[in-house]
């Protein structure tokens, strides 16, 4: 097992799956604190990455294409603060997520995980019900029914129609959009038999967001509905038909993989020699290593 302990959160790989867990610390975006703690299998990784900083390093995930609702719903807009697959590592812990980031690596490779895109969503979105309120509504979601509320600044033509109601049925897709500039965000749901290119504040199917500090707190009713409705890769009207792809069985390590595995067995130990991991993390990083071999 490898793990990763900062005030920006705490990052646990047990070699089948990562576990998220926001910090508590008060720089910890309202996104990603209502969002809680994450479960990523292995399957839904593309890859892994560490970057050093003078006064700070970021661990990043890359998933997979449509493994993760709230990334296909957000369209990958979503910015540093907000983004729960990015964490931040203090300097005297980059040891800890260069070993992180190795172990999850060799998990990719050993498992022979493919990197292409996915037919199905491998992670399950926000739990429902699930209600926010940002920029000129509220928009709720129970899992089968979306409802749109408006509130003392929306404008007011959309506004005399009164609240929304959809059915999760009647809903093709799903769109978060953060406000940039001078340009306003939006979430907006486009309706079936009802396209429109109406600006959000003039859109009863769409909630204006003028780039508050809730405004993020949107993408997480669209990502509650995105992993609800049929997984875009699908072919129309196949949804039965198309079955998740499924990583390749295990295979044997490769002489150059046994090759890599006994460099990092030399890197742990000059890790633990000049004091970047302790006793106990030497330990068990030696063991997951042995176990691979």
């Amino acid at each position: 097992m490898a793990e990763i302990i900062q005030r920006d959160g705490t990052w646990v790989f047990d070699g089948d799956a990562l576990r998220l867990t926001p910090g508590r610390d008060r720089n910890v975006s309202v996104l990603r604190r209502e969002l809680g703690e994450l479960i990523v299998p292995l399957g839904a990784l593309a890859g892994v990455s560490f970057e050093q900083g003078k006064k700070a390093g970021r661990l990043r995930l890359r998933l997979r294409a449509g493994a993760d609702p709230l990334l296909h719903a957000t369209g990958g807009r979503l910015t540093e603060p907000h983004d729960p697959y990015q964490l931040v590592v203090e300097p005297d812990r980059y040891g800890v997520a260069e070993y992180l980031a190795d172990e999850v690596r060799n998990a990719l490779l050993l498992d022979r995980v493919p990197a292409g895109p996915v037919t199905e969503f491998l992670l399950p979105g926000p739990g429902v019900p699930l209600s926010a309120s940002a920029g000129d509504g509220t928009a709720s979601f129970d899992g089968e029914r979306i409802r749109l509320e408006w509130n003392w600044k929306t404008e007011d033509a959309k506004a005399a129609a009164g609240a929304r109601t959809l059915a999760l049925t009647d809903v093709t897709g799903v769109e978060w959009q953060p406000a940039a500039g001078l340009e306003h965000g939006h979430l907006r749901f486009t309706v079936r038999n009802a396209p429109t290119k109406t600006p959000a504040k003039y859109d009863p199917n769409a909630v204006e967001l003028w780039g508050f500090k809730k405004d993020p707190l949107m993408a997480l009713v669209a990502a509650a509905v995105q992993a609800r409705l049929p997984h875009p890769a699908r072919p129309a009207g196949d949804a039965e038909d198309v079955r998740p792809e499924v990583p390749a069985p295990p295979a044997a390590p490769a002489e150059d993989d046994h090759d890599a595995l006994l460099r990092r067995l030399r890197e742990l130990g000059e890790l633990h020699r000049t004091g970047v991991l302790t006793d106990d993390e030497f330990a068990l990083a030696k063991q997951a290593v042995l176990r691979r071999m």
